[in-house]
């Protein structure tokens, strides 16, 4: 009896080491060391946005996550507290400790970010940016919501319309260091080197950093040191949304004009109340989404980033990798006009 117990034992710890090898599945010869979605699970994206607390931001993580729910996929939302490399480098590192699959990121730093995210893409992360692109070295693709030359020249060529072609203006930017802010401003100095803008003076260009409160200083700062402004430039959500609050607060709607990049929620009461007589944007939602198609198109090997490659992009439809100085992007499409007969529309959607 003693002898079968033993036997009896030695099976059942036999069926038991057998049982509990089976429930590790062997990883394919595809994605052995590879990412987050290699066990059999969901693929994991992550997006990182500048800083927390921008509405603009919240959008395009949310057409961000839309697009990777719609693949199957997992979204990861993060934002820092302050628009900072650092605390983006540190969110980088976080995600390449977690394997995720991909990392698309909105780059506080065109430059500073490139260590961290090079040793994403050694580790077999796919890396993309986004809105504010990092260089060429540190991403595979970037998601570019409008032609940054159009962007640039048409709110110059706004902004003389609503002074009629005569004054001091300045530009309310974001930080200092965004990519595509300074690649709009310098679109904007090279369409005012048209001699038909002779009578515009670019008097200064200030940095609000993203943030409401260093906006509204600037804005104040702007009208203090230029009394005779004629007309602020704002190509950013929180910097035109702030600069519009303090216009109407001192009363100087028709005064000083105001136009740039904002969301249609915000600057509704803006516009129509004539302080902002038009403005431009794209869909915030939309690059997120755009971002979202292209990462799962990176992690499936649909593209690799290269000059031609093709994709389907959901309900955005078919995209195409193009030239982007020494890297590659993929274009949304042209900014869109904002003005009294159709805020009340848009303001509704985001």
């Amino acid at each position: 009896m003693k002898k079968f117990f033993t036997s009896c034992l030695s099976l059942l710890l036999a069926v038991t080491v057998m049982v509990g090898c089976s429930t590790q599945a062997p990883k394919s010869a595809d994605n052995a060391g590879s990412t987050g979605g290699a066990d059999g699970g969901k693929k994991r994206f992550a997006i990182i946005f500048k800083n927390t607390g921008n509405p603009y931001g919240e959008k395009q993580m949310e057409g961000f996550k839309n697009a990777i729910e719609e693949l199957g996929g997992e979204a990861i939302l993060k934002a820092p507290d302050q628009p900072t490399a650092e605390a983006q480098i540190q969110m980088i590192e976080e995600l390449i400790s977690q394997k995720v699959d991909a990392i698309a990121i909105v780059g506080n730093d065109p430059d500073a970010l490139q260590p961290a995210l090079k040793k994403a893409m050694d580790a077999g992360i796919k890396v993309l940016s986004l809105d504010s692109a990092v260089n060429a070295q540190s991403r595979m693709v970037h998601i570019n919501q409008a032609d940054p030359e159009r962007i640039g020249r048409v709110q110059i060529q706004a902004v003389s319309e609503m002074i009629g072609g005569k004054g001091e203006i300045a530009v309310l930017s974001a930080t200092s260091q965004a990519t595509n802010q300074n690649t709009w401003i310098e679109w904007m100095k090279k369409e005012l080197e048209d001699p038909k803008y002779k009578d515009i003076k670019l008097v200064k260009v200030a940095y609000g950093d993203d943030l409401r409160d260093k906006s509204v200083a600037e804005t104040e700062a702007f009208l203090k040191s230029y009394p005779d402004l004629k007309g602020i430039i704002a190509p950013t959500t929180v910097g035109i949304a702030a600069a519009g609050k303090v216009l109407t607060d001192k009363g100087l709607k028709g005064k000083v004009q105001l136009t740039g990049l904002g969301l249609p929620s915000e600057m509704a009461e803006y516009i129509e109340s004539g302080v902002t007589p038009w403005m431009y944007l794209w869909n915030p939602v939309d690059v997120g989404y755009l971002a979202g198609y292209a990462a799962d198109a990176l992690v499936k090997g649909t593209i690799t980033g290269k000059v031609g490659d093709k994709f389907k992009a959901g309900r955005l439809g078919d995209k195409e990798v193009i030239q982007d100085g020494d890297g590659t992007q993929i274009m949304l499409g042209d900014p869109f006009k904002f003005d009294s007969s159709n805020i009340g529309e848009w303001k509704k959607v985001y």
